[in-house]
């Protein structure tokens, strides 16, 4: 069997909208209980990883449970649950040796049957994961012995492995699958911290995984997530010392910030793709000529500094720092009085256009209300309509019961987790495009890195020239992190936050 290094290069690319995040908490002072909160701009729908695809909910169940393998702050894939794995001579295997020791919060032993049972469940038709396309190039699972398990594969699979290294890929006790546990409500996972409490629109409280498999992790008590949706309450509790950390802060908020002397700031440019996309299925949004009139209407730099403090344009569906990004020129480029003759010529008489918008993620609604006059400047009358996040997963997102969003997408591993289920007229854009899906469906097949480099750029190129979405921009990432805090990462390309290494220290 040939070896798989375990540590491959990732071609990351993050799924999902810009999340506010914040810590705070007990000091270590007299033996005292040693805690790190966070503020979360909202509450998960829900914290059974195998049943969504949304990144509040990875943010808050990294902590809980493990995958297999996972990235490492270089975002390559090391062993975490598995201590390693070899891939067959035809490649259509994958032979996994878990590791020993490890157990579940409830103190049963992780082994092969967990492992088996949890890719079973996301496989399952029944139970409906939104991540199950992604693991069904899987075709069976064998269990040789409790710490070996074989997942055998239809076709070579160049994605799986980093779809195994997602979060959505978390392994669960088997025991409790098959009596039906509330995984939504009561997580069990092998994690670092354990779930004590989910108090609705207050706080969700994990305390530490003391059994951990991970030597010297975790080192603080508990993490509290608080939920926090005004930015200017969480800057006011990082200044106070009762937050500290975060995560996305305004470019308004740094001079304050700094003037304090007891913060410092991270910057660098986030794995978000931010988009508006377009629901390709409903009038005005299926002629093209509107859709490339959007385009050419937003002036994306100053859209991109007003409403989230800065970043890079990007005129395709990838981030601006992914490897597999393509720097295309824009085919759009800013241009209203262009914009104006498109909505002349397609016959278009100011129908008004909803704009729906998450409102408790404050970058995007400040970009829609951008968007709105921009758009009513070239005459497409925009109504902004704000909603919660339950409602943007499961009426925009999940049956595309809209006509244009604003949202920003992140937290895949590989390219094909970013394009899968596109272009045959899936997912929430409703775009069909023939080539895209033949070429999406081949670069999954394929392992050769310039190859799939090649095949990917072609994608991009028939996205940026369809246009599903409006593509913006990769927006900056500012953190700002109290000074008597260390340790604070966030997993490369998933834009979730792993807290085994934090810990308090003196200043």
């Amino acid at each position: 069997m040939k070896r798989c290094n375990p540590r491959i290069v990732l071609a990351g690319f993050l799924f999902f909208g810009s999340i506010g995040l914040l810590f705070s908490g007990g000091r270590n002072e007299g033996g005292e209980q040693v805690q790190i909160s966070l503020g979360l701009s909202g509450n998960p729908s829900t914290l059974d990883p195998h049943a969504t695809s949304e990144t509040l909910t990875f943010q808050v169940v990294k902590s809980i449970y493990d995958t297999l393998l996972e990235p490492n702050e270089e975002g390559r894939l090391v062993p975490a649950l598995a201590e390693s794995w070899d891939f067959g001579e035809d490649n259509k295997s994958i032979r996994f040796t878990l590791r020993r020791g490890v157990t579940f919060h409830d103190g049963s032993a992780m082994d092969s049957r967990d492992v088996k049972a949890s890719l079973e469940r996301i496989l399952d038709p029944d139970f409906n994961s939104p991540n199950r396309p992604e693991f069904e190039v899987i075709s069976e699972i064998t269990t040789p012995d409790q710490h070996t398990v074989v997942v055998y594969l239809s076709e070579p699979s160049a994605p799986i492995l980093y779809s195994l290294a997602s979060g959505w890929a978390a392994i669960l006790p088997s025991e409790k699958i098959e009596s039906g546990h509330d995984f939504a409500l009561l997580p069990l996972g092998t994690g670092a911290f354990s779930l004590v409490n989910w108090s609705q629109d207050d706080r969700i409280t994990l305390k530490k995984n003391n059994e951990y498999w991970m030597a010297g992790s975790p080192r603080v008590d508990e993490v509290v997530f608080r939920i926090v949706p005004e930015r200017s309450l969480q800057i006011q509790g990082l200044i106070s010392g009762d937050l500290d950390v975060v995560y996305l802060v305004d470019t308004e908020d740094l001079a304050l910030l700094e003037a304090s002397g007891e913060v410092s700031i991270q910057q660098s440019l986030s794995s978000l793709v931010l988009v508006m996309p377009m629901n390709l299925s409903a009038e005005p949004m299926q002629d093209r000529r509107f859709r490339q009139a959007v385009a050419m209407s937003i002036d994306k730099q100053q859209v991109l500094d007003i409403a989230y403090g800065g970043g890079v344009p990007v005129h395709t569906f990838m981030d601006a720092g992914n490897p597999f990004f393509a720097d295309l020129e824009n085919p759009y480029p800013y241009n209203p009085q262009e914009a104006r003759r498109l909505l002349a010529e397609m016959g278009y008489q100011g129908q008004p256009v909803e704009l729906v918008v998450p409102q408790n993620f404050a970058p995007h609604v400040r970009a829609g209300e951008l968007y709105q006059e921009m758009l009513r400047q070239v005459g497409i009358q925009v109504s902004l309509r704000l909603v919660d996040w339950s409602y943007w997963i499961g009426e925009v997102y999940g049956n595309a019961n809209y006509q244009m969003s604003v949202i920003g997408h992140t937290g895949k591993l590989d390219p094909h987790g970013i394009f899968a289920g596109y272009a045959r007229g899936g997912r929430y854009v409703r775009w069909e495009n023939a080539e895209a899906a033949d070429l999406i469906d081949q670069g999954k097949r394929v392992l050769d890195f310039t190859s799939r480099q090649a095949i990917y750029s072609r994608v991009q190129e028939l996205f940026a020239r369809d246009l599903p979405f409006f593509f913006l921009g990769s927006s900056n990432r500012t953190v700002a992190v109290r000074s008597d805090v260390r340790g604070f990462q966030m997993t490369p390309v998933l834009d979730t936050f792993d807290f085994r290494r934090v810990e308090r220290v003196q200043p």
